[in-house]
This record gives C-alpha cells, sequence and structure tokens, in this order.
C-alpha cells in the first residue's frame, strides 16, 4: 500500500496527469470550507493542485443538511499540491511540478507498468443494493406526486450498491481493471490515507480555460447494442426520446441560470444542445453550456453558483435537493461532487463523480451509487432498469 497520496486524471485518449508524493494538503470537514478553500488555493497559486469537492458541500452553499447514513467517511473537501506532478501524452511524459529524481522515477515506471499489465486481479464483490427495488419503485411514483404537486419539476433520485469486509490490495490494478470497462473521458484514480475512488466519469462538470468557463450536463441514457444495427438504433431512438430531451432541456436552463450568475454580460450561450456520445457501456445526450468570466472572479465564486452540478440535483434545484435528503437513504458524499486539476495559472478541468467505486479501506467498506432524473413522464420501472444499465458492466466486471 502506498505511504503517500496518488492521482492519475485519465482523458482515455492517450492524455493524462499524474500527481504523486506528499505536499501540502487541506482536510476539510466543517463549516466556511470554502473558503478555506480558496485561501488554500490562494497559497499555492503558481503550483499544481488536485482534489476533490463532496456533494454535501452543498448543504453550506444552499444552508441545507445532510442526516442520511454515511459508512464511507470520506472529508467533505480535500485537495493537495503533490511533490510530483507528470504530464502524459501517449509514449511522452513530462515531469511539470517537482525534479526527476531517481525516487521518483521508480513510481512513474511502476505506474506506467500498472498501466500496460491487463493481466488484472480477481475482485470479488458482492455487492448488495441498499434499497430494495420495490422500494425503490414506490419512491418513484411518490416523486412523481411531488412533481405533480408542483414542488420540483425533475429530480434526480439514486441509489447505493454497497461491499462489505473488502479488501483492496492493489488499488492501482484495481483502477485500471474498472478503466478497461469504461474508458471513459473524465476517468480518475486518487487515492490517500484509507480512501480511495475509482472513477470511471464520462461526465465533465467544468472546465475553465482563460475566460472561458464551460459545462456538459449529461441526461439521457441508452445501452449499447450487441450489433452495430441495433447499436445505431438504440442511439436513434435515444436521440429522439421525447423524455431524454425534456429532462436534457430543463438542466441546460438550469446550468444557463447557474452561470449567468458569474458571466459576463450575455456571455452565456448552448454551444452544442443534445449531442449523442458513445462510451464503451452507454449512449449518453451531452449539452455544452458556455460563459465569459472577468479575471476577479474565483474559484471557490464559480463553485457557489454552480455547485452542485444540475445534472445530480433537478429543478428548481434547492427544492430538488431538499427532496433528495428526505427520500434517499445514503449519504452521497463524494458521489455527485466532483474531482479535478487546477493548473498553476488558473485554468481547471473537473468532472462529475459517477460511475465511480468508492472505498474506506480501513472500514473495509465499498460503495457504487447511480441514479436518474425523475420527471412526470417517468416510468419506474424503465428508470430501475436504466440504473442497472450505468452500473451493471462496473458491479459485475469487476469479478
Amino acid at each position: 500500500m502506498y505511504k503517500f497520496p496518488i492521482a492519475y486524471l485519465n482523458s482515455n485518449d492517450g492524455s493524462g496527469v499524474l500527481a504523486f508524493g506528499e505536499g501540502d494538503k487541506i482536510i476539510l470537514n466543517g463549516e466556511n470550507s470554502l473558503d478555506q478553500l480558496q485561501k488554500f488555493i490562494d497559497d499555492h497559486k503558481g503550483e499544481h493542485i488536485v482534489g476533490y469537492v463532496s456533494y454535501d458541500v452543498k448543504n453550506e452553499i444552499e444552508n441545507l443538511s445532510s442526516k442520511n447514513e454515511d459508512r464511507l467517511l470520506f472529508p467533505s473537501v480535500y485537495f493537495w499540491s503533490p511533490e510530483y506532478v507528470v504530464r502524459m501524452n501517449n509514449e511522452n511524459f513530462e515531469f511539470v511540478q517537482g525534479d526527476k529524481t531517481p525516487e521518483s522515477y521508480d513510481f512513474l515506471n511502476f505506474f506506467l507498468e500498472e498501466e500496460t499489465d491487463q493481466n488484472f486481479h480477481e475482485y470479488n464483490f458482492p455487492f448488495t443494493p441498499k434499497t430494495k427495488k420495490k422500494e425503490y419503485l414506490n419512491t418513484v411514483k411518490k416523486l412523481q406526486e411531488r412533481i405533480q404537486a408542483g414542488d420540483v419539476y425533475e429530480i434526480n433520485y439514486c441509489q447505493e450498491f454497497h461491499a462489505e469486509g473488502v479488501e483492496i490490495n492493489y488499488p492501482l490494478d484495481a483502477y485500471f481493471k474498472l478503466n478497461s470497462i469504461t474508458k471513459a473521458p473524465y476517468s480518475t484514480f486518487l487515492t490517500f490515507d484509507e480512501f480511495s475512488i475509482f472513477c470511471g466519469s464520462p461526465e465533465r462538470f467544468l472546465n475553465k480555460a482563460g475566460s472561458k468557463l464551460i459545462s456538459q450536463p449529461i441526461k439521457g441514457t441508452s445501452k449499447r447494442g450487441k450489433t452495430p444495427e441495433e447499436d445505431e438504433k438504440l442511439k436513434q431512438a435515444l436521440q429522439n426520446d421525447d423524455k431524454e430531451r425534456a429532462e436534457n432541456v430543463m438542466i441546460v436552463d438550469l446550468v444557463r441560470n447557474d452561470l449567468s450568475k458569474i458571466a459576463k454580460k450575455n456571455s452565456v450561450k448552448v454551444d452544442e444542445l443534445m449531442g449523442v456520445y458513445s462510451f464503451e457501456t452507454v449512449h449518453q445526450l451531452i449539452s455544452t453550456i458556455s460563459c465569459e468570466i472577468d479575471d476577479d472572479v474565483s474559484f471557490t465564486d464559480i463553485l457557489k453558483a454552480t455547485f452542485p452540478m444540475g445534472s445530480m440535483t433537478g429543478a428548481p434545484k434547492v427544492s430538488a435537493m431538499n427532496l433528495i435528503e428526505e427520500v434517499e437513504n445514503f449519504k452521497r458524499g463524494v458521489y455527485s461532487g466532483t474531482i479535478g486539476y487546477i493548473s498553476p495559472n488558473g485554468n481547471f478541468d473537473f468532472n462529475v463523480v459517477i460511475r465511480t467505486l468508492l472505498y474506506n479501506r480501513t472500514k473495509k467498506y465499498l460503495s457504487c451509487s447511480v441514479g436518474g432524473a425523475i420527471t412526470s413522464k417517468s416510468d419506474a420501472e424503465a428508470e430501475y432498469q436504466e440504473c442497472l444499465v450505468k452500473v451493471e458492466r462496473i458491479l459485475n466486471g469487476m469479478n
């Protein structure tokens, strides 16, 4: 087991960022975490910083609360300025933080060997749903009653699958096995202390490049076909599904509203509406919304305006988050949060934590959560099956 933190932000296109080694870090669980995080970022200006913000930071942004059971016990915020950061581009790599020493080079070689070695260990994770299917179906119907009553228009309802007594002795190997299943563009491995995150996310939350900020919410999912012909039919069906399109449009409007809080006047625009993108396990409807921001808008100013991402809450956002706490039976924590990387120039890229295994080594507890948008047009059985489509390959493929 590694004695220092490791992060790998993997685009699955031959490029990625590997961070490892000790360094200044901030671990938060209390109030004013975003103010403390911003001070940490300001104090490390000009450095590479990696970290995550958990879903439950919503509580301080919107004065909400979370009382659901938390078996994972991850900190709510973790950021770190690693001793070493290596930019990887196919066969080329460059140390952009920290010197190339015999020790750092040895770890890099070990990492590269793990990445290329496809002889994975067996991982027998006996996952159990925390929510029984009947309970899930009944909750969807109750949520539709709340939608009919006008409490919300759309809500992202999630459930947890978990395994206990789990020992993962080869975390990098476990991540690369997961990645061989998902091959997602915002894939991430992060391990520190007793915590490990194995993330196969296809969704980008926020990217900042100069003054431009973009968000790319996903709403709309279809399984992949077994033949090219079936695959194309499923893709077209997703593109033309009225319910899925309505879900996507609602979240696009929510994101536009969030970005408008920090955007330069009249700069918010929809660059792409409901493009169909295909991944290893699913087709997805993805929209891209962008805006321009002023130089003095900080990282946490942006978070306060946009977090949590609308694709994981529903609309209106605060009403949906209150209802989520009422009907779900687990604390989301890192799931539905965001993991990413801040460059020395202030640019950043952060994902949405979905299609992810979360592991507490001390508790020997492994969790994989999944959800979907519930609207008045939702069919409860179809929503349940969509959840399985999203995570079945992850739950079964690790064995």
